[in-house]
């Protein structure tokens, strides 16, 4: 199997576990895999989920594998006295520094990324590191 087909399989995964977290908490969500590169490679928008999340959850996952770090910590480093102060009007509008966004790790090796929107940032944590637990 090619590296992109086991990362399909594992973003399927990944997406249906963390969907099955969506309809548990009864937020639905937007929920998208991407490769190392930032590229797209499984978008699922959950029905009635807000129009603005399939956005901000594509640049969530991109965020995570840009800065090689979940978007919660980057939310930190961005603040006014952060060390990433003004990241988020960088990559053409791209990174975004609120929780919902980790890289998907393997070997030690980041191999892509998870975003997910549509609850609160809490929400989209929960949903998103339900997504990452389906891999342990």
């Amino acid at each position: 199997m090619t590296k992109t087909g086991k990362l399909l399989d594992m973003a399927k995964k990944m997406a249906e576990a963390a969907a099955e977290k969506a309809i548990q908490i009864e937020v639905p969500m937007v929920i998208v895999i991407c490769d190392a590169g930032g590229n797209m490679v499984l978008f699922n928008r959950m029905e009635d989920s807000l129009l603005a999340s399939m956005d901000i959850a594509t640049n969530k996952a991109y965020t995570s594998v840009a800065l090689k770090m979940s978007t919660d910590t980057a939310a930190d480093l961005a603040k006014e006295s952060g060390q990433l102060f003004g990241i988020a009007s960088c990559d053409k509008g791209r990174m975004v520094v609120f929780g919902g966004g980790f890289p998907i790790v393997e070997d030690g090796k980041i191999i892509g990324g998870i975003g997910v929107s549509g609850g609160s940032v809490a929400e989209d944590m929960t949903v998103a590191q339900a997504g990452l637990d389906v891999l342990k």
